[in-house]
């Protein structure tokens, strides 16, 4: 499986691409603004066609190029039902964003949980629900890559807002240290903003959440 951590929009949030050439199958996590200008030509490098999208979350910067993402491939997205209104009317949105910025709705095909296990690239991914930042928030789990792709819940060194609607500092924490922290150490956390850590890093070191 390859991965391609690639940064894009208005506020450099990441969006990963997973890929799998021995397949021909490729899935995206998160799809910020402009996203599928970077990931069209890789798909061809790769000769892979992308069948999923998963969102971390709903909030507008993980999910602003995702209408282009699904009219250019047809991918099927995977959320959690508690960021539907996020989702699928991001107008609730709009007095957070800057101006000039504009989003489509996003149709999501099958809601995740908590607990539910997505087998994709000849692997399988654990979905954990990790709300306080936003309540939607899930995480992917790849014990075969000891990967976790974690959206805004955790970053190197930080943790996320919770000064948005739906944020709860206390959940974030109580998330973070029984969702992730509960991870294997050396799992590497990609996180929606910034460079990636480890959940040892993040337990001995996060000035936030001790682990």
């Amino acid at each position: 499986m390859n991965l391609r951590v690639l940064p894009a929009g208005p506020i450099e949030t990441n969006a990963y691409l997973l890929s799998s050439p021995a397949r021909g199958e490729a899935v995206l996590i998160d799809a910020p603004g402009a996203i599928w200008a970077q990931i069209e030509s890789i798909l061809r490098e790769d000769k892979c066609r992308l069948t999923e999208l998963w969102l971390t979350h709903g909030h507008w910067d993980h999910t602003q190029g995702g209408a282009e993402v699904i009219r250019a491939t047809g991918a099927k997205v995977r959320a959690h039902r508690h960021d539907e209104v996020l989702i699928e009317n991001p107008q609730v949105m709009s007095a957070f964003l800057s101006k000039g910025i504009t989003l489509e709705p996003i149709k999501v095909d099958h809601w995740i949980g908590g607990g539910d296990r997505l087998e994709a690239l000849g692997t399988v991914a654990e979905v954990r629900h990790v709300p306080g930042h936003c309540p939607g928030n899930v995480l992917f789990y790849f014990a075969s890559a000891a990967a976790a792709f974690v959206g805004d819940a955790l970053f190197k060194g930080s943790i996320g807002r919770t000064d948005l609607p739906g944020g709860n500092h206390a959940q974030l924490e109580r998330s973070i240290r029984e969702q992730i922290y509960t991870l294997p150490d050396a799992t590497a956390v990609y996180a929606g903003h910034g460079e990636p850590t480890t959940v040892g890093a993040e337990k001995t070191f996060n000035p936030y959440v001790h682990g």
